[in-house]
Protein backbone atom coordinates (compact mmCIF):
# COMPACT_ATOMS: atom_id res chain seq x y z
CA UNK A 1 0.00 0.00 0.00
CA UNK A 2 0.91 3.84 -0.86
CA UNK A 3 2.15 4.72 2.46
CA UNK A 4 0.36 8.26 1.38
CA UNK A 5 -2.88 6.28 1.36
CA UNK A 6 -5.96 7.81 2.45
CA UNK A 7 -6.51 4.42 4.34
CA UNK A 8 -3.82 5.21 6.36
CA UNK A 9 -4.69 8.87 7.10
CA UNK A 10 -8.42 7.79 7.72
CA UNK A 11 -6.32 5.99 10.61
CA UNK A 12 -4.22 8.26 11.61
CA UNK A 13 -5.48 11.54 12.06
CA UNK A 14 -8.65 9.79 14.65
CA UNK A 15 -5.65 7.69 16.02
CA UNK A 16 -4.22 11.38 16.83
CA UNK A 17 -7.59 12.98 18.34
CA UNK A 18 -7.72 9.85 20.36
CA UNK A 19 -4.23 10.64 21.89
CA UNK A 20 -5.28 14.47 22.76
CA UNK A 21 -9.06 13.91 24.07
CA UNK A 22 -7.56 10.96 26.11
CA UNK A 23 -5.06 13.37 27.86
CA UNK A 24 -7.81 15.73 28.16
CA UNK A 25 -10.15 12.97 29.78
CA UNK A 26 -7.72 11.69 32.31
CA UNK A 27 -6.49 15.90 33.31
CA UNK A 28 -10.07 16.57 33.95
CA UNK A 29 -12.41 15.69 36.89
CA UNK A 30 -14.23 12.03 36.45
CA UNK A 31 -17.82 11.63 36.58
CA UNK A 32 -18.97 15.21 35.09
CA UNK A 33 -21.54 15.35 32.08
CA UNK A 34 -18.29 16.49 30.52
CA UNK A 35 -16.50 13.61 31.16
CA UNK A 36 -19.41 11.15 29.73
CA UNK A 37 -19.32 13.34 26.35
CA UNK A 38 -15.89 13.34 25.63
CA UNK A 39 -15.43 9.97 26.97
CA UNK A 40 -18.36 9.37 24.49
CA UNK A 41 -16.18 10.87 21.96
CA UNK A 42 -13.01 8.39 22.63
CA UNK A 43 -14.33 5.28 22.62
CA UNK A 44 -15.91 6.41 18.89
CA UNK A 45 -12.86 7.47 17.76
CA UNK A 46 -10.70 4.27 19.10
CA UNK A 47 -13.64 1.83 17.69
CA UNK A 48 -12.87 3.32 14.24
CA UNK A 49 -9.26 3.20 14.85
CA UNK A 50 -8.90 -0.46 16.28
CA UNK A 51 -11.19 -1.43 13.46
CA UNK A 52 -10.07 0.43 10.90
CA UNK A 53 -6.51 -1.14 11.28
CA UNK A 54 -7.42 -4.77 9.96
CA UNK A 55 -8.35 -1.99 6.56
CA UNK A 56 -4.89 -0.87 6.20
CA UNK A 57 -3.00 -4.48 5.21
CA UNK A 58 -3.36 -8.04 4.57
CA UNK A 59 -0.20 -9.00 6.63
CA UNK A 60 -2.20 -8.88 9.98
CA UNK A 61 0.86 -8.55 13.19
CA UNK A 62 0.31 -8.57 16.88
CA UNK A 63 -0.55 -4.96 16.61
CA UNK A 64 -3.81 -6.15 14.92
CA UNK A 65 -4.08 -8.35 18.02
CA UNK A 66 -4.00 -5.60 19.90
CA UNK A 67 -6.57 -3.90 18.00
CA UNK A 68 -9.07 -7.31 18.87
CA UNK A 69 -8.35 -6.52 22.64
CA UNK A 70 -8.87 -3.12 22.13
CA UNK A 71 -12.30 -3.56 20.61
CA UNK A 72 -13.41 -6.12 23.82
CA UNK A 73 -11.85 -4.32 26.73
CA UNK A 74 -13.93 -0.92 25.28
CA UNK A 75 -16.93 -3.30 25.49
CA UNK A 76 -16.27 -4.29 28.78
CA UNK A 77 -15.31 -0.83 30.14
CA UNK A 78 -18.83 0.61 28.99
CA UNK A 79 -20.77 -1.90 30.17
CA UNK A 80 -18.74 -1.91 33.66
CA UNK A 81 -19.41 1.28 34.06
CA UNK A 82 -23.06 1.51 33.32
CA UNK A 83 -23.18 -1.73 35.88
CA UNK A 84 -21.57 1.11 38.46
CA UNK A 85 -18.23 -0.80 38.56
CA UNK A 86 -15.69 2.13 37.94
CA UNK A 87 -12.48 0.35 39.06
CA UNK A 88 -13.17 -2.72 36.13
CA UNK A 89 -13.96 0.93 33.82
CA UNK A 90 -10.97 2.88 34.77
CA UNK A 91 -8.52 0.16 34.31
CA UNK A 92 -9.89 -0.98 30.80
CA UNK A 93 -10.17 2.69 29.91
CA UNK A 94 -5.93 2.97 30.95
CA UNK A 95 -4.97 -0.28 29.27
CA UNK A 96 -6.99 1.36 26.38
CA UNK A 97 -5.18 4.39 26.14
CA UNK A 98 -1.84 2.84 27.00
CA UNK A 99 -2.68 0.75 24.14
CA UNK A 100 -3.29 2.91 22.03
CA UNK A 101 0.21 5.40 22.95
CA UNK A 102 2.70 1.89 22.27
CA UNK A 103 1.05 0.96 19.27
CA UNK A 104 0.94 4.81 17.73
CA UNK A 105 5.08 4.89 18.90
CA UNK A 106 5.67 1.65 17.40
CA UNK A 107 3.89 2.49 14.17
CA UNK A 108 5.75 5.83 14.22
CA UNK A 109 9.18 3.95 15.18
CA UNK A 110 8.92 1.26 13.56
CA UNK A 111 11.23 0.79 9.93
CA UNK A 112 8.56 -2.15 8.32
CA UNK A 113 5.33 0.32 9.41
CA UNK A 114 4.12 2.68 7.14
CA UNK A 115 3.91 5.58 8.89
CA UNK A 116 7.27 5.38 10.04
CA UNK A 117 8.33 5.38 5.98
CA UNK A 118 5.44 8.11 5.74
CA UNK A 119 7.43 10.30 8.10
CA UNK A 120 11.05 9.01 7.90
CA UNK A 121 11.14 8.69 11.51
CA UNK A 122 12.84 5.59 11.44
CA UNK A 123 15.45 4.86 14.49
CA UNK A 124 17.39 2.17 13.29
Amino acid sequence: MNPLSPWLLWHAYPALAAVLIGIVIMARPKGTASHRLAGRLWVALMVWVAAGSFLLTNQYSWIHGLSAWTLISLTIAVRAIRRGHVAVHRGHMMGCAVGLVVAGGFALFSPTRMAARLIGASIY
